[in-house]
């Protein structure tokens, strides 16, 4: 995109502002590069982009067939994402007096740059070799200095999506509203906000799914419950564009794009320079950190020569340390694998113990009486009881998640401890138990009238038959007194055995009613309970193998630099010292700018 198309957009951040942590940064970028740590200051440098820009980078990311595409061509008022479902290219769009577009081709040493219609850009932005798409179109939000960027949202461009999360200002999050968020995309989350902390969720679809309101209910006590303070935000791309080709201002106010945008606005636009400030001083305060590191390590080898060999031993002895760190891997692995296979089959065997428990209390209940007369009650007592069951059995593996996590933490030195864990207990368990079915009607019921009657008939019939030829051999009737009488009480006897079978019939199916709902909420939760121990397991695996990365990166960088010093300035220790030493005090005074900004 030619630097031409966002000359007449708003400035939001504003240079005199920002001045001191631009040159706090090129400072630290001079430092980086006099160490030799050029990954520090390609990362310094993305930092100072960012600073450069007087607009803000909003950024939109999340999985494919969520609605980011449709968000961000309501939010710029034209299609420039392509919403077919199909692959697609990062779009990045910014303010332009007239309707712009280039595609940008890999090239032999660099880029191809074509211009392309703004209108109809999806057979160009099909060809093979084409790496992003840049807009420029005369929008209002684009006019206000935002300068947006939508993410591709499949894995082929994973890398593509991360770097530009790290060049952004803010990040929009959609997720669909159908579902909650999941521990994979908690996880996500957890990423982003390490590297732009300025995180909102989007609840997209909400036109398509009238329960948003819990899913966002949900998604926020999520968030919170993972330390995530973002904010979410319910929209419904559909409704704003219906709302702006029809000029109605209430249903745009329903599609929720007002407020998301009211949002931005109040916390991020008008507050960016401030944002922009607060995002470069974590970033510096974690370069310092590291830079120091190395200098020092150089110092000490040349500050004392003679015991040059001591220190590189020292620094051999870290690295050794972290390497047996390493090492111990397979220790904790295996505690943490075992550990989680008990854990996952102690926490099975309660909720069956449990069920089980509340079968035979409900068993000996139909077995007492009649099922049918209240089933309906019996039905929400048992499913009450299973909900307070379900409970304690999330409440037991929350707690022996934190047992297990302490275990392996146990594996490491003490400065690394246990991770913020995920929320294992169940604050909803009927959100959980939604797709089981409830207790299954009795199909058995009380017999009418009429076939209680026809029942007596049948069983009259017989007595009156029998007695009476009996007592014809007698001279008498077939139907007397005495047959009239046995027909009544052989009717009553069938009668009541009739009432006794369908009872029996009764507690028989209400039995297998409640082992089919038993049955099926084993299988809903045991496999929720099987995914949330996964997600424990994967957190305590990610943290720890981070931390044997970093711990012997950092011992390795250390005494690499404590080597070279050794051997590149004996003879010219002193100038090498004294430049150190200077590197090291306004490294100093870099960090103390840096945290009075």
């Amino acid at each position: 995109m030619s630097a031409a198309a966002g000359l007449q957009a708003a400035t939001v951040k504003h240079p005199e502002a920002l001045a001191g942590v631009i040159g706090v940064v090129d400072d630290l970028r001079d430092l980086a590069r006099a160490a030799g740590r050029d990954d520090l200051d390609s990362r310094l440098g993305m930092v100072a982009a960012k600073l450069g820009d007087p607009r803000v980078r909003l950024v939109v990311v999340g999985e494919p067939q969520s609605g980011m595409s449709t968000l961000v061509n309501s939010l710029v008022g034209v299609t420039v994402s392509p919403t077919d479902g199909r692959p697609s290219v990062p779009v990045i769009v910014e303010y332009g007096v007239a309707p712009a577009a280039t595609a940008v081709k890999k090239a032999a040493g660099g880029v191809e740059r074509q211009a392309i219609d703004p209108r109809h850009p999806g057979p160009a932005l099909a060809v093979p070799g084409v790496v992003r798409a840049e807009f420029a179109e005369p929008s209002p939000l684009l006019h206000g200095g935002l300068v947006v960027m939508d993410a591709p949202g499949s894995a082929v461009h994973d890398n593509v999506a991360w770097s530009m999360i790290a060049a952004a200002d803010v990040v929009l999050y959609v997720v669909d509203a159908a579902s909650e968020l999941s521990e994979r995309q908690l996880d996500y989350l957890r990423r982003v906000e390490q590297m732009c902390p300025s995180v909102i969720c989007v609840l997209s679809k909400i036109d398509r799914n009238p329960n948003w309101s819990l899913t966002l209910g949900r998604d926020r006590a999520l968030l919170e419950a993972s330390g995530l303070n973002f904010a979410v935000a319910p929209v419904s791309a559909l409704l704003h564009r219906q709302a702006t080709e029809l000029g109605d201002p209430q249903r745009d106010r329903d599609s929720g794009v007002p407020q998301l945008l009211e949002h931005l606005n109040d916390y991020v636009i008008t507050r960016a320079d401030a944002v922009a400030i607060s995002a470069a001083a974590r970033d510096i305060a974690l370069i310092t950190d590291q830079l120091g590191a190395t200098m020092r390590a150089e110092s000490d080898a040349l500050r004392d020569p003679r015991s040059r060999a001591e220190i590189t031993r020292r620094l051999a002895a870290t690295r050794a340390e972290a390497e047996a760190l390493r090492q111990r891997t397979a220790s904790w692995q295996v505690t943490l694998v075992d550990g989680a296979a008990e854990l996952g089959a102690d926490i099975e065997h309660d909720l069956r113990h449990r069920l089980r428990t509340l079968v035979r209390e409900a068993e000996a209940e139909i077995t007492s009486a009649d099922p049918a007369p209240k089933w309906a009650e019996f039905g929400a007592d048992l499913d009450a009881r299973i909900c307070g069951a379900i409970e304690e059995n999330f409440v037991i593996a929350h707690h022996r998640a934190e047992e297990l996590a302490e275990q392996v933490a146990a594996k490491f030195p003490p400065n690394h401890r246990v991770p913020t864990l995920p929320e294992l207990r169940v604050t909803d368990p009927d959100a959980v138990l939604a797709p089981v079915q409830p207790l299954e009607p009795l199909e058995s019921a009380k017999a009418s009238i009429g076939q209680q009657a026809l029942s007596a008939l049948r069983g009259s019939y017989g007595g009156i038959l029998m007695v009476g030829l009996a007592t014809s051999l007698l001279g008498m009737s077939l139907v007397n007194w005495y047959s009239a009488g046995a027909g009544l009480l052989l009717g009553l006897n069938a009668l009541f055995d009739d009432r006794r079978a369908r009872k029996q019939r009764r507690q028989a199916e209400a039995k297998m009613a409640v082992a089919r709902l038993v049955d099926d909420v084993v299988f809903q939760i045991g496999k929720e309970s099987r995914n949330r121990l996964r997600t424990l397991q994967r957190v305590l695996r990610d943290h720890y193998t981070d931390i044997a990365t970093e711990v012997v990166r950092t011992a390795d960088d250390a005494l690499r630099a404590a080597e070279t010093a050794g051997l590149r300035y004996g003879q010219g220790r002193e100038h090498r010292l004294a430049e150190l030493d200077a590197n090291l005090t306004r490294l100093r005074s870099i960090r103390q700018r840096a945290d009075a900004l």
